[in-house]
Parts: structure tokens; sequence; C-alpha cells
């Protein structure tokens, strides 16, 4: 492979401030999204699911902690996988939590995407052998209502003509397997988990870089200060500062949180769900259709998919699915850890079944507005 460039990204991976605004550094400025240049790209690899979208370039990196991968591939209309924490390394990556960070490909169809897998991962699996149609015959798919739809009508109009899909293809579709584990749990331990992690690991990154430069997150908030008119021109570093002061791993507090994170998405819930149900995966919607851009007024996202696989560590795999209004809507494919073959077998059969009944989604045309 060539690499061709780097890309833009949501700056520190939107864990910078409550306010912060997809696509945009300092660094790189503004991802535009190439289905309506005044709407989001995702976060955070914004430019990696842009330049997909965009025709720049047939493959693309990203990690996803929570929603990095999933949300730029639902707004582009791009297939993203989100691997399992491990299964593909972060060397090299600036990292927010090793818990879940997780590097992953995207790339416009799933068996590209799977091909570009079978390169990151180093266990040899070929994961493009298993994006192959013909397999959805025997997979029991469940469908998490609670949360997980009813935030846009868009999306879940979609969503429900992918189930008729699946269902028409082989598959058996289960609904209302919902995940009772997430019901008001919200997102206190994970922010928790995430910003101690942050602090450690972006010390044990920065001491790898070159003398000069920041050595710790308090270097980092002191340089955004003495930069603001750059650095803090359209939101704050309350993330950042709140990292400084909160409880390290070795608190009682953080081994807390990290085992309310495990047990709300992983043990009790999703493989709690899958073992129920006897499931071979669960489908959701991804996310609404990208939202306007906004770099004065919070972000504001109505739903998504992706904080219980985040928590657990676990995969996801986000197809393509449909146009809203002139913008892409995505599904994603949740499974339990390393279970990416499977997940891949169940995405190109949902692809492929889409392609059947209404073609891959149109390429972008860069409109200024929608």
């Amino acid at each position: 492979m060539v690499v061709l460039a780097k890309t833009n990204l949501s700056e520190w991976a939107n864990l910078r401030d409550e306010g912060s605004s997809s696509g945009w550094s300092a660094y790189g400025g503004l991802t535009r999204n190439p289905y309506g240049l005044n709407r989001s790209a995702g976060g955070s690899s914004s430019g990696s699911g842009a330049a997909v979208a965009a025709r720049l370039a047939p493959y693309a990196v990203g990690t996803e902690t929570d929603g990095s991968i999933t949300c730029p591939a639902a707004f582009n209309g791009c297939v993203g996988v989100k691997p399992t924490v491990g299964l593909v390394p972060t060397e090299g990556i600036v990292p927010i939590s090793w818990s879940q960070d997780a590097p992953g490909p995207m790339a416009l169809t799933v068996s590209d995407a799977a091909a570009l897998l079978s390169i990151l991962a180093p266990n040899g699996t070929d994961y493009a052998a298993h994006a192959v149609e013909g397999r959805l015959t025997g997979k029991r798919i469940g469908v998490p209502r609670k949360l997980f739809w009813g935030y846009s009508s868009h999306s879940d109009t979609i969503a429900e003509a992918a189930l008729g899909l699946l269902s028409t293809a082989g598959a058996t579709i289960v609904d209302n397997t919902d995940l009772e584990s997430m019901v008001d749990y919200g997102f206190d331990d994970e922010l928790l988990v995430l910003l101690a992690e942050f602090e450690v690991g972006l010390r044990d990154y920065l001491a790898t870089r070159p003398e000069g430069g920041p050595r710790s997150m308090a270097d980092v908030v002191a340089f955004n200060k003495s930069h603001a008119d750059t650095e803090l021109a359209w939101f704050g570093q309350s993330f950042l500062e709140r990292a400084l002061e909160s409880p390290g791993v070795g608190s009682a507090e953080y081994a807390k949180a990290r085992s309310a994170c495990l047990a709300h998405g992983q043990v009790d819930g999703i493989d709690a769900v899958l073992r129920e149900h006897e499931l071979d995966a669960l489908v959701t919607p991804s996310y609404a259709p990208a939202v306007p851009i906004d770099l004065v007024n919070d972000e504001h996202h109505w739903g998504s998919c992706t904080q219980p696989a985040a928590m657990a560590g676990y995969p996801l795999v986000t197809v393509p699915a449909g146009m809203a209004k002139g913008l892409p809507v995505a599904v994603s494919f949740w499974g339990t850890g390393r279970s990416e073959a499977g997940l891949i077998e169940i995405a190109r059969g949902y692809e492929a079944a889409r392609d059947s009944a209404s073609g891959p989604l149109p390429e972008p045309t860069f409109p200024q507005f929608v």
C-alpha cells in the first residue's frame, strides 16, 4: 500500500471539552462532510471517513474509543470496523484509553474493510475470506430497541428496512433483546476511566516524542492557554483540566468505575443478551443523519449505538444502509469479543441484500447546504 496523506481529526478525539465540535482541530482546521459541506463529518476519525467518502483514497484507518470510527463511517456513508480492543496494535497512536482504544479500517465496502483488517491485525486471520455472500442463513440477530432505537425517525425507517432485508436473506430476527444494564446508566463511570487513563497514557506517549515538546497533560493545558487565540478559539479544554484533577488509575474510584463499565457493557450487557437469546449479533441504527456544523453552540447528537461496545472493548461493524434527505444513514452490528469474522459475514450478507434492493449509496456531490 502507498500512504497518500494524513487525515484531520477532532482535536484530542473530542475529549478536550464538553462543547467540542467534531472534525475541527487547531492543526488541521475543519473537516467537512462531502454529502453536505455544512454537515459534520463526525468524529473523532473525521478525515478518515470524509476521505473515503470523497473517493480520495480507497482505504483509511481510524481509531475508536467510543464512536470515533462508527460515527464518521455513518455520517460519511462508508464501512467502518471497530475491532476488539487489543486485536490491532496501538503503537504510535496518541492514546486516550488502553481499555477502550481500538484502531480499525474504513472503506467503501465490507470486503475492502475486511481486507485491510487482515493486514492491521497480526493474528493471521483472513477476514476478507469471511466477506462473502450467503452466510446469513441460520444467523440469529437481536434488536435492542430500548435506548438504541427511537431517537431518529430517519434512522429507524432505514434500519427497519434493513431488518426486512436480513430476514429475507435467511437471518432470524429476534426483537426486543434489550440491554437492561444500560437503562439509566449514564456516562460518569466511563468518563472517569477515560480521563484517568488519558492522563497516564498521554504522559507515556509524550515521553517517546522529540525533546522540546510537551511532556504531560499539564504541559498541553498550559500550551493551549498560552496559544488561546488558536487553540481555544472555538471551545475550551475542560476535559483536559478535569483529567489533571481526576482520581488516578491506582485509585479505588477508578477501579470501581472500570468494574462498573465492564459489568454494564460486557458481563450484564452484550454477553448476557447474546447468551440469553442465543444470538450471533445485535443490530441497531448507528446514528441519526449528520448534524449541521456548529462551532459556536454545543454539538448535539440525538443518540448512538457505541457505548456498550466501547466499555466492553467489543467490536462494531458499521455499514451504510440508505439515504435520508440526501444524507447517509447506517446500521451497526455488535458482537462479543473477537467476533469480527462472524460480524463481517453478517455485514457482507446485509450489504449484498441492500445492493440487490436499492444499490450502493450514491457518490457525494459536495453540495454547499443540506
